[in-house]
């Protein structure tokens, strides 16, 4: 593996010459005089942050409160996430699990907390799946007086339509309770067309995300179980722009897998105003995405002792991926 820049460190033996990263060490020794910090950059989904905090007064809850207020500050004036990320995913590149540019990521992270001089640091092996993307996708509207390409992007862990492609009619829908009116009769052979929006009005942002990623979720295995074809959903997007929002989505061993992408948010508002011109259009799209056997990776672990509650954890965790 090769290593990999992290800047400004405390250590001289890092291969790590290039000054490009640092962490507020200030934080650290703040954080140290209260609490132990285990800091786990995990390859799932996992965010967990426990404090262990005995019964006590008033008193001692406003002491915690102002010790947390003052990490708070220093990361929001000081921190330097936003470097990082950027090295994440201009200098690194896509991690999606499985992939190389994810194990220069967890080399990168093992480096990173080395140079700041953690009191551990660690690899917990595990293994992963490896879904690679294959070709440039593809996708048409298909009428009569012509064809209309539009921007598509296979959903993370789609099975892929075959060098062919796949063709056939469209049906939109909204809601789930749709397909079930519909029926078999009527989703037979088509593509499902989900396009339901977020909602704008939602000041908590992820609430507009929330209401509508059941679609990407679970469309496929929803539209499947009446013999639907192939999925396409609207991107998770409020923005109306031709960049397609891929994700994760999931099957159901019990039913049929099916290609399901992801449509920008143009390009959904074209293909349902299309088939309110001409019901009996066609979409076409093609993917060559598919699934590789399980890869080994590696959960990077970082621990931060506490010198008064070494015993004492706070568990973070997020997306090296």
């Amino acid at each position: 593996m090769e290593a990999l820049p992290v800047v400004n460190s405390r250590r001289k033996s890092l291969q790590s010459p290039v000054n490009y990263v640092n962490l507020t060490l200030k934080l650290a020794m703040i954080m140290k005089k209260l609490f132990g910090i285990l800091l786990c950059y995990t390859l799932g989904a996992m965010v967990a942050p426990l404090l262990a905090q005995a019964p006590g007064s008033e008193k001692t809850l406003n002491k915690d409160a102002e010790m947390i207020t003052k990490i708070f500050e220093e990361a929001l004036s000081n921190g330097k996430s936003y470097e990082y990320l950027d090295y994440l995913c201009n200098r690194i590149g896509g991690r999606l699990s499985g992939s190389p540019e994810a194990a220069r990521a967890v080399e990168w992270g093992k480096q990173l907390m080395e140079s700041l001089e953690f009191d551990q640091v660690s690899l917990q092996e595990c293994m992963v799946p490896h879904w690679v993307r294959g070709d440039a996708e593809k996708a048409m509207i298909i009428r009569e007086s012509g064809s209309t390409e539009v921007p598509i992007c296979a959903l993370g862990g789609s099975i892929g339509t075959g060098a062919e492609g796949l063709k056939a009619g469209v049906v939109e829908v909204h809601q789930f309770e749709e397909l079930a009116k519909l029926g078999a009769d009527k989703l037979q052979g088509k593509i499902v067309f989900y396009n339901r929006p977020m909602d704008p009005k939602h000041y908590l942002t992820f609430h507009a995300y929330g209401g509508c990623v059941d679609q990407r979720w679970e469309g496929a295995m929803q539209a499947a179980k009446y013999g639907a074809t192939g999925v396409v959903v609207r991107s998770m997007n409020l923005r109306l722009d031709d960049y397609p929002h891929t994700g994760s989505m999931g099957y159901d061993d019990s039913v049929k897998k099916i290609p399901a992408v992801a449509i920008s948010t143009n390009g959904a508002e074209l293909l349902s105003k299309r088939l309110k011109e001409d019901p009996g259009l066609n979409f076409y799209f093609r993917t060559t995405c598919e699934t590789l056997p399980d890869e080994k990776s590696y959960n990077v672990v970082g621990e931060i002792r506490g010198t008064e509650f070494p015993d004492e954890i706070i568990l973070v965790g997020g997306h090296l991926d």
